[in-house]
């Protein structure tokens, strides 16, 4: 049985995705691939790394999509079915926790630059601008040169770059709510400067948070798949980036297209339903987008 809140809190963003066609979409999207995440693994026909042999005792090298090999094999093999049910779990779970992660770090730091003002807002502010000039990908570099290429590794490279717009955004929406009549009288029957923030502050930037926190994610997948096809994600971990970048260092990738289309279909699938996603909560954190 679910808190009475959090049952309010699920029906709320039901409501609202509900009212958007293509945000509807997006989450069944979405859900989808959270179903083949959690599953996936557990379902797959072939391991991994296993490679395979036809009805015939021939190693299955390159084979198109069949009866056989739904979604064919590759240089090596392997199922690319199976890679892709193994894959998804990896990519879902870099997404989310990457996305929360920054989501997390920028709105606390958005929150408490934009309510307290003065030296701190100005601190935080200029570490902002620092951590805008850092490229994301020279930064994984310097982290696999130091530690290794690791799945944790390549989530905290994320988490390090991904929340700097959103800290940006949600500072500006404080300093615009923290001078509102309720926040004003809360500090006169003396609250708190955290309950202030977390219980009067926050929730009135929360559909400003969820519409980052889509963005957030959508980045996630994209760095990581591009970290990945370039060499730089965990080899012990399969993604839909690292099948890209196996099919690219094969030399396969202009005759092999079913290895080339499964992984990039599902990015594209992915990034795009947490954007339509997205577009849902604008339209909640900006009204005048609904007069369009």
């Amino acid at each position: 049985m679910l808190p009475r809140g959090l049952k309010e809190f699920l029906a709320t963003q039901a409501r609202i995705i509900s009212r958007h066609k293509f945000g509807l979409f997006g989450a069944t999207v979405i859900l989808a691939f959270g179903i083949i995440g959690l599953i996936g693994p557990l379902v797959a026909p072939h391991g991994p790394w296993e490679s395979l042999r036809d009805a015939n005792g021939k190693l299955a090298i390159l084979r198109p999509p069949s009866s056989e090999f739904l979604l064919g094999t590759t240089s090596m093999g392997r199922d690319i079915l199976s890679q892709m049910l193994y894959a998804t779990r990896t990519t879902v779970i870099i997404g989310l926790v990457s996305g929360l992660i920054s989501i997390l770090i920028g709105a606390n730091i958005g929150l408490i630059s934009g309510y307290y003002g003065g030296r701190l807002d100005e601190v935080l502010m200029r570490f902002t601008d620092i951590i805008y000039g850092m490229p994301f990908l020279p930064f994984l570099i310097v982290l696999i040169a130091l530690f290794g290429r690791s799945l944790w590794f390549v989530i905290i490279a994320i988490c390090c770059i991904v929340w700097r717009t959103s800290a940006r955004v949600v500072r500006a929406q404080t300093l615009a709510i923290k001078q509102r009549q309720f926040v004003l009288a809360a500090k006169a029957r003396g609250c708190s400067n955290l309950r202030i923030i977390y219980r009067h502050i926050m929730p009135n930037i929360l559909p400003l948070l969820l519409l980052y926190t889509a963005f957030n994610i959508a980045w996630s997948v994209l760095a990581e798949a591009s970290a990945s096809f370039l060499g730089f994600g965990d080899p012990d971990n399969l993604s839909w980036g690292g099948m890209l970048y196996s099919l690219w260092i094969s030399g396969k990738i202009r005759t092999a297209w079913w290895w080339f289309a499964w992984p990039s279909i599902c990015i594209i699938l992915l990034v795009s339903a947490l954007v339509f996603v997205s577009r849902a909560y604008e339209e909640v954190a900006n009204p005048r987008l609904q007069q369009r």
